[in-house]
């Protein structure tokens, strides 16, 4: 992975909610970003879930309930997440978290689009 923008803000705090199942990141910008959990592992960057090129994308269902059950920093630049699936194989930046705060009620959106478009649910069945 090449290194941050330089332009990226950083994060000066990451708080996890366990009850709400919500991370919390706060940037040196000002800037604060709350995550569900749900809504982190559905759209992990990890190649499990993106794929390995562009159209590879893997829709993620039953996915309502996960939790993150540990966060690890990767050198000054990424958290790796642990979700409660057993799902670990994303690598989080600044930059990825960053975006996702900005754009994050579009891809929601999206997200439920395609669940429905699929048949699919946010439930474990």
């Amino acid at each position: 992975m090449a290194g941050l923008n330089p332009q990226t803000p950083i994060p000066t705090e990451l708080k996890l909610y366990r009850k709400s199942g919500v991370l919390s990141v706060t940037f040196n910008d000002g800037k604060s970003f709350r995550f569900h959990c749900e809504f982190l592992r559905v759209y992990s960057p990890s190649a499990e879930v993106r794929g390995h090129e562009p159209g590879q994308e893997v829709l993620q269902t039953g996915k309502k309930d996960v939790t993150i059950t540990h966060i690890e920093p990767v050198g000054r630049y990424a958290v790796r997440l642990d979700f409660s699936d057993g799902h670990n194989t994303g690598l989080y930046s600044w930059d990825l978290l960053y975006d996702y705060g900005l754009n994050q009620e579009i891809m929601w959106q999206n997200y439920l689009q395609r669940l429905g478009a699929s048949g699919s649910s946010r439930e474990v069945k």
